[in-house]
C-alpha cells in the first residue's frame, strides 16, 4: 500500500523581485532554518481530455528531492489534499492504477505538463526545534507536452507555506497574516498543474465556459442525476482505500440514482432508466455485503457495552467476535475484486453515456414547479397506502414486514424531495426532513427487527456450547422494548409527515 500524508498547504503569488519577510517574527516560531535550494522535475500524467485535471487530481513522477518517486494527490477540502507516494519507477504503480480506474477506465494515463521548479526552502521550528511549517520560493517553468498548447511554456514564481505534520491549522493563518503585511496575496491558482494547464492553454477570441442555471424539469433532473455519477466515480478511490463511511456512502449514492430513475419516469425514459437501475441494485447489493453486518455488528456491541458488567453473564463479547467473523465474507476482497471487474466498468460507461445522452421523455421541458410536486407526490402516496397498510396492523411479524416495506417508500419519497429542492425550495427541504424522521424511525424498528433474530441465534449457540443465556435473553427484552416504543412514536411522527398543508406547499 502507498505511503499516505495529509498535505495542508497554502500558495501565494510571487515575483523574482518578492523577499520573504522576517518569519521568525510569527507567533509560535524560535527560528527560521534555511535548507537550501533543490531542483526539482516532475512529469505531470493525465487522459488527453485531462479527466484527472477536471476532478482536482493530480498524478507526477518526480525527481529530486527527499520524496522523489510517483505522488497521487486527492483533494479533502480547499488547501488539503491526500497525497499518496509510491518509489521511483519508470510505469505507473499498480496501486495508483486501480485507485485511478474509476476515471481512467480503460485509458493509460500520458505525460501532459512538465514543470522544473527551482525550490529555496525554509524551516520554521519552534523552541524545541520541532518543525512548524516549510516555507518554499519556487521558481517554476511549465512545459505543455499534450493537447492544446503542446509545446508552450510558462514561467512563474510562488511561495508555498506546507504544514508539518500534526500541526494546527491556525499556525497558517498567523504566517499569512505576516505575509499580507509583507504585501504577499494568496495564489488564484489551486495548484502548479492547474496553473501550469491554464496559462498554456489558448485562449480563442470570444470563447466563453459558461454552465446555465437549470430551467426545465429535465434540467433538474439531469442535475441530480449527475450529481450522484460524479459522487459514485469520487468514490471509487475512497472504497478502495478503506476510508472510513466510504462504503455506506458510495451504496446511498447508487440508491438515490435508482431512485430518481423510478421517481422521475416522466422525464427520463424507463426503457433506458430500467436496465442500468438493476445494475445500481446489484453494485449496491455488493456494496452492502459488510455494511449491514457493519451496522449490526455495532448495535449488538454498543447494547452489550452498555449493560452493566454484573449483567454480562458468560462468554458474551467473545462470542460475538467469533459470531461477526463468521458471517464475514471477506467482503474487503470482494469489493476491491467488484471495482476491478468488467461488469461494474461497464457501469460506469453506461452511465456515462446516460449522462452525456440522457434518454429525455416529453415532460422534461415542462416547468420545474409542474412536473416535480407531480412525482414526488406520488411517491408520497405510496408511502402513505403502506404506513396505512403498517399501522392496521397489530404488533408482530406482519406488522414488522409491513413497516419494513414503509421505510423502502419513505426512503424514495425522500430522496424524490432532495432531488426537487433546487427548483422547489422550501417546501421541498421540509417534506424531504419529515419523510427523513419517518424513514429513521421505520429504520431503527427493522434494526431491532434484525437484532432480535440475530440475538436468537446467538443465545442458541451459546445454549448449545453450555453457556448461560441471561445476557441475550436480555439485550433480546430491550431490543423488543426499542421496538415497541418506535411503534407508540410512529403515528404522531407520520402525522407531521402527512400533514396535508406540507404537500399543497409543494404545488405552490
Amino acid at each position: 500500500m502507498a505511503d499516505t500524508k495529509r498535505e495542508i498547504e497554502r500558495k501565494y503569488e510571487a515575483t523574482d523581485a518578492t523577499r520573504l519577510p522576517d518569519l521568525s517574527r510569527v507567533a509560535g516560531v524560535a527560528r527560521v532554518v534555511q535548507r537550501g535550494v533543490t531542483e526539482l522535475d516532475a512529469v505531470y500524467y493525465d487522459t488527453a481530455d485531462l479527466r484527472l485535471a477536471a476532478h482536482s487530481l493530480t498524478l507526477r513522477r518526480r525527481t529530486g528531492g527527499a520524496d522523489e518517486g510517483w505522488h497521487l494527490k486527492f483533494p479533502v477540502a480547499t488547501g488539503i489534499r491526500d497525497e499518496l507516494q509510491e518509489p521511483l519507477a519508470d510505469t505507473l504503480p499498480r496501486s495508483f492504477a486501480g485507485l485511478l480506474r474509476s476515471r481512467l477506465r480503460h485509458t493509460e494515463p500520458a505525460p501532459v505538463v512538465r514543470l522544473l521548479s527551482s525550490r529555496d526552502v525554509q524551516h520554521l521550528t519552534d523552541t524545541d526545534g520541532t518543525l512548524l511549517a516549510e516555507v518554499s520560493v519556487d521558481t517554476v517553468r511549465a512545459e505543455r507536452l499534450a493537447g492544446e498548447g503542446t509545446g508552450a511554456t510558462a514561467t512563474w514564481t510562488e511561495i508555498e507555506v506546507e504544514l508539518a505534520d500534526g500541526g494546527a491549522p491556525a499556525f497558517l493563518d498567523a504566517v499569512e497574516k505576516r505575509l499580507r503585511k509583507a504585501g504577499v496575496r494568496p495564489s488564484d491558482s489551486p495548484s502548479k498543474l492547474a496553473r501550469a494547464l491554464s496559462e498554456t492553454t489558448p485562449v480563442r477570441e470570444g470563447e466563453r465556459r459558461t454552465e446555465e442555471d437549470p430551467q426545465t424539469a429535465g434540467d433538474h433532473v439531469l442535475a441530480y442525476v449527475r450529481k450522484q455519477i460524479r459522487t459514485i466515480v469520487d468514490l471509487d478511490p475512497a472504497v478502495r482505500r478503506d476510508l472510513p463511511d466510504s462504503v455506506h456512502k458510495m451504496r446511498v449514492a447508487t440508491r438515490r440514482l435508482r431512485s430518481a430513475f423510478k421517481t422521475y419516469r416522466k422525464i427520463l425514459d424507463r426503457e433506458v432508466t430500467d436496465p442500468v437501475g438493476a445494475e445500481l441494485k446489484w453494485l449496491a447489493g455488493e456494496l452492502g455485503v459488510d455494511r449491514d453486518q457493519e451496522v449490526l455488528d455495532k448495535r449488538l456491541g454498543d447494547r452489550t457495552e452498555a449493560l452493566p458488567a454484573t449483567l454480562v453473564l458468560g462468554p458474551v463479547r467473545g462470542r460475538l467476535q467469533v459470531w461477526s467473523a463468521a458471517r464475514r465474507s471477506g467482503s474487503r476482497r470482494r469489493i476491491i475484486d467488484v471495482l476491478d471487474g468488467k461488469r461494474y466498468l461497464d457501469l460506469l460507461d453506461t452511465l456515462d453515456a446516460l449522462s452525456d445522452d440522457p434518454p429525455l421523455r416529453p415532460a422534461a421541458s415542462r416547468a420545474p414547479g409542474k412536473a416535480l410536486p407531480r412525482a414526488v407526490l406520488k411517491d408520497y402516496g405510496k408511502l402513505a397506502r403502506r404506513m396505512e397498510h403498517a399501522l392496521e396492523h397489530p404488533p408482530g411479524p406482519e406488522r414488522d414486514e409491513a413497516m419494513h416495506e414503509a421505510r423502502k417508500a419513505a426512503k424514495r419519497a425522500r430522496y424524490a424531495g432532495e432531488a426537487a429542492r433546487p427548483a422547489l425550495g422550501r417546501p421541498a427541504k421540509r417534506f424531504a426532513r419529515r419523510v427523513k424522521a419517518v424513514q429513521s424511525l421505520l429504520g431503527d424498528h427493522q434494526d431491532s427487527v434484525v437484532a432480535r433474530d440475530a440475538l436468537r441465534t446467538l443465545a442458541v449457540q451459546a445454549h448449545a456450547a453450555g453457556e448461560t443465556t441471561f445476557t441475550w435473553g436480555l439485550l433480546y427484552g430491550r431490543e423488543e422494548a426499542t421496538a415497541e416504543a418506535r411503534e407508540r412514536e410512529l403515528p404522531e411522527v407520520w402525522a407531521r409527515a402527512s400533514d396535508p398543508v406540507l404537500r399543497a406547499d409543494l404545488k405552490h
